[in-house]
């Protein structure tokens, strides 16, 4: 008996950490991809926890039967998490508040649990022994959670139906206790029927996670979904309304069909166009082989090596008939080599030059994506570019993040660049911004292959303007030991969001 409360510990702690994580990555998606989402989140979560440990205290009698009561309501409250905040985003005003009042709920019903194992095992082992072994079980669930979340469920699973399955698994310990302890627990019928009528609406949620998701992803985005999936980085939704494809990742537009050209055009056409030899090129993010089209319009470009660190992007991109079309087949291209890995870390490890870069990455949202817009990143591009070689790097939009912009400039100047800043208007994003680096003067160029719809000599020449809303500010340089691109971003963004 009291091996089977403490393999209870092991799959109520993975169950625990579980909920915490998807709540995180959850406010992540919808609330923006900010390492303030996490930390509100795990704070919260943790501190609740200690509110369920202290309140444990009250609980004098029937310790089986509220144990019981507790992982009825763990199952319900942590199993439905994901379903109600996905259908009450843009439903309701306060849905934050809603957010932290789940999290807190989840992590003081989390807190109750270990206490109160603890006081029914305190007789039946040990107490030097209870302890070690109590939260042995415990830390080893953890672990398995943290594996298990990003490599299984998230991918296979989903947030939802992770939810709702860890549900499940907590319902499953009550009514296996229930089983166990049935001569010692009072209120057994109704505690059964209660456990009963839990597991059967988890199931039927589990069931049913797909509609539901369907259902609050078709509230939160214009357009009809025609594409919605989950890879181990991301959440990949693709909607269509009136001929506009768009794409999402983890609920941020990447780009509108109806105008990615001026985005696109102006990434890469200004450095190439003024290349006398641009016969070797590097993309760096892109996955979705856009920037990719457009290079591969230079004749010139005899090899042009992509690095994307989701497969599942890639992969979709080159497989769906429509999105194959708007990227002109560029992914499938014999020119073309996609390489998956992470950006730094390949970068880091090749040898190969290059006469032009695209960095054509997220923006720095995050401290895992910021650490690609320091210094550390940079002199690695600085690195693998030839005497005449020139890079490109999107810089998010020097109108609503001006302070980020300018300290993407100086650090690249830091980095051993010389840099041109310049911008384009792209009526999906507005106002955005991008940084020529290279490594001697710039000279424009004219060499524009035909039919683009946006840029000109002309047209480039005003994009290097900048009114005073969007001229330079001092900046820090960005680093990996300091991070403030991170800051900057998120304040301003915060600022200009409602």
């Amino acid at each position: 008996m009291s091996f089977v409360l403490l393999a209870s510990v092991f799959v109520i702690a993975t169950c625990g950490l579980v909920y915490e994580l998807i709540a995180g990555t959850l406010a992540s998606y919808l609330l923006g991809d900010s390492v303030t989402q996490f930390s509100t989140i795990i704070g919260t979560y943790l501190s609740s926890m200690g509110i369920g440990s202290f309140l444990s205290r009250g609980i004098r009698r029937n310790l089986l039967g509220v144990f019981v009561q507790v992982e009825i309501l763990v199952g319900l409250v942590g199993g439905t998490s994901a379903a109600l905040l996905f259908l009450a985003f843009d439903r309701i005003a306060f849905f934050r508040v809603l957010l932290y009042a789940v999290v807190g709920t989840t992590g003081t019903l989390v807190g109750l649990e270990i206490p109160l194992l603890l006081r029914i095992l305190k007789d039946r082992i040990e107490f030097k022994d209870l302890v070690s072994q109590v939260f042995t079980f415990d830390y080893v669930g953890a672990l398995l959670a943290s594996l298990l979340f990003p490599l299984v469920l998230v991918p296979h699973l989903g947030l939802v139906r992770s939810s709702f399955l860890f549900g499940i698994l907590n319902v499953a310990v009550a009514l296996w206790t229930l089983f166990l302890f049935r001569e010692e627990i009072p209120f057994l019928r109704l505690l059964r029927g209660s456990a009963a009528a839990a597991l059967a609406l988890l199931a039927a949620g589990f069931y049913f996670s797909e509609t539901l998701v369907s259902a609050a992803e078709a509230a939160a985005y214009e357009g009809k979904i025609f594409y919605a999936a989950s890879s181990p980085y991301q959440r990949i939704v693709l909607t269509a309304l009136r001929g506009d494809l768009r794409l999402y990742l983890n609920g941020n537009l990447q780009f509108s069909s109806k105008d990615e050209y001026r985005y696109h055009e102006a990434l890469i056409h200004p450095a190439l166009a003024a290349h006398p030899a641009p016969r070797r090129g590097l993309v760096l993010g892109g996955g979705d082989g856009l920037a990719l089209r457009e290079i591969l319009k230079y004749p010139a470009v005899e090899k042009a090596t992509l690095v994307d660190l989701d497969p599942a992007v890639t992969g979709l991109f080159s497989s769906q008939k429509n999105l194959v079309a708007l990227n002109g087949g560029s992914l499938r291209s014999p020119r073309a080599e996609l390489v998956t890995d992470d950006a730094f870390q390949w970068l880091r490890r090749t040898q190969e030059t290059f006469n032009f870069a695209i960095v054509d990455l997220p923006d720095p949202s995050n401290f895992s994506l910021g650490k690609l817009y320091s210094t550390a990143f940079f002199r690695e591009l600085h690195r693998v570019l030839d005497a005449n070689g020139s890079a490109v790097v999107q810089a998010t939009s020097p109108f609503v993040a001006r302070k980020s912009f300018w300290c993407i400039e100086k650090t690249l100047r830091a980095s051993g660049f010389e840099t041109l800043p310049y911008h384009a208007h792209v009526p999906s994003f507005g106002e955005w911004g991008f940084l020529l680096a290279t490594k001697k003067p710039f000279a424009p160029g004219t060499a524009y292959p035909p039919g683009l719809k946006f840029l000109s000599p002309d047209t480039f020449s005003a994009m290097t303007f900048f009114p005073p809303d969007m001229s330079p500010l001092e900046t820090d340089v960005n680093r990996l030991n300091n991070q403030i691109l991170v800051r900057y971003f998120e304040d301003e963004w915060a600022a200009y969001l409602p």
